[in-house]
């Protein structure tokens, strides 16, 4: 989706031209969305709907770094899933980033993590938050040691790169009016859109993973490419479905 990147701050006029030729956001008009370069982060806003309010990524502060402090370590339904154990470093490739939420909380654990994204958009909050949370003085070192970004088709990634876990959350269409989705989540995927091509993912995933595959869903989702996993790890809200490969060993480093 070709959406406007709007810069009012002139300070920031070179580097809001340097964005927009970076990931192509070319188009000087849109009806429903665009881009904000503000001095404290890059943001995506709906237009004909402005009480959704600003989406942005943020790493250092707000929820996300409260579920860092308070979110439960590593006794955590995404932790178990992943397979995480005490001593253990896993190497994760979070296939569709999105906000990179669920890839903070794993790198927060001590996985070492790679986002892949293909869409500009999301790509583009994710450089931005992922540039200012290496610069903070509590995060910023092991973020850059664990939090890594690649830009494109996760398909064609997984194709030629090998990891220890690969991590799916595919965009899936939520229930109308349902109040479990945030409204920047609404905003998000009004952009992004749903993941149609999420069943031929998980064939991808599983010939790069070398010890499980870990697919997040909606409670009330079917399995990805209606296959059945090993097991199913559920929360209030979601679930993760586990496929597995072969045991994740104790002396892995």
């Amino acid at each position: 989706m070709d959406i406007p990147l709007i810069c009012n701050e002139r300070i920031l006029r070179h580097k809001a031209q340097q964005l927009r030729e970076k990931w192509g956001f070319l188009s000087t008009t849109s009806e429903h969305f665009q881009l904000l370069l503000l001095p404290e982060y890059l943001a995506l806003e709906q237009k004909d709907d402005p009480q959704q309010g600003l989406v942005f990524v943020d790493f250092a502060s707000g929820a996300v770094a409260h579920r860092r402090k308070f979110g439960g370590g590593k006794g955590q339904a995404i932790a178990k899933a992943v397979g995480l154990k005490a001593g253990v470093q896993i190497d994760v490739i979070d296939a569709t980033a999105g906000l990179g939420r669920d890839a903070f909380v794993l790198a927060s654990l001590g996985c070492k993590v790679t986002l892949v994204e293909r869409s500009p958009v999301a790509a583009a909050l994710l450089e931005d938050g992922l540039q200012r949370a290496y610069l903070d003085y509590e995060i910023g070192e092991w973020m850059q040691q664990r939090m890594q970004l690649h830009f494109g088709s996760a398909y064609d990634y997984l194709q030629s790169h090998e990891t220890d876990v690969v991590y799916l959350d595919p965009m899936f269409p939520h229930k109308k009016k349902s109040a479990l989705v945030k409204k920047e989540m609404r905003v998000f995927q009004g952009v992004v859109g749903a993941d149609l091509d999420a069943d031929c993912l998980l064939e991808a995933a599983l010939n790069a993973a070398r010890y499980r595959v870990v697919v997040k869903r909606p409670d009330y989702a079917p399995f990805l490419n209606d296959r059945k996993p090993s097991m199913s790890i559920e929360t209030k809200k979601n679930r993760f479905d586990v496929y597995v490969k072969q045991a994740i060993p104790q002396n892995k480093s």
